[in-house]
């Protein structure tokens, strides 16, 4: 498998969208070291992608698959993150985001942020994903618990 966990390659992760337009998107070190957290969040907490066997954050990493994963924004305490997935029809989408999400915001002190907000870019279904994810974030917001977020 194709696939490497160390440095940041601007090459093989995605560009920042809209999501994270306007906002302080990490990059070098800043990207590196929030995204190795994200790596151990996602082991303790299950969120691999089936399709390919590994560790979600691990796509970021695949070099099958240049510009699909996940980038990074701060939006003041809380981080932005906009996922690319490996082709626009992507059945697991749904699935993969909402599991970050929830990972990402199912405990104190996994992170510095306050709040993980996840959107979805380049797939078919993505104003309709992100509308999921809208509604996940409002229900959090009200209960600051993911168990009833989705």
């Amino acid at each position: 498998m194709p696939v490497q966990q160390d440095g940041y390659n601007e090459d093989i992760i995605p560009e920042a969208g809209p999501f994270l337009e306007g906002h302080g998107v990490l990059v070098g070190e800043r990207h590196v070291s929030f995204h190795e957290t994200t790596r151990k969040i996602f082991e303790s907490r299950g969120v691999y992608d089936v399709t390919f066997g590994y560790n979600l954050a691990d796509l970021n990493y695949d070099t099958r698959y240049p510009n699909a994963g996940y980038r990074y924004a701060e939006d003041g305490e809380v981080l932005r993150a906009e996922f690319t997935p490996t082709t626009e029809f992507c059945p697991s989408a749904v699935t993969l985001v909402v599991a970050s999400f929830r990972a990402w915001n199912a405990g104190n002190g996994s992170h510095p942020y306050e709040e993980v907000r996840v959107r979805v870019k380049d797939h078919a279904e993505t104003e309709a994903i992100n509308d999921v994810l809208e509604d996940a974030e409002k229900r959090y917001a009200g209960t600051g618990t993911d168990e009833e977020t989705i």
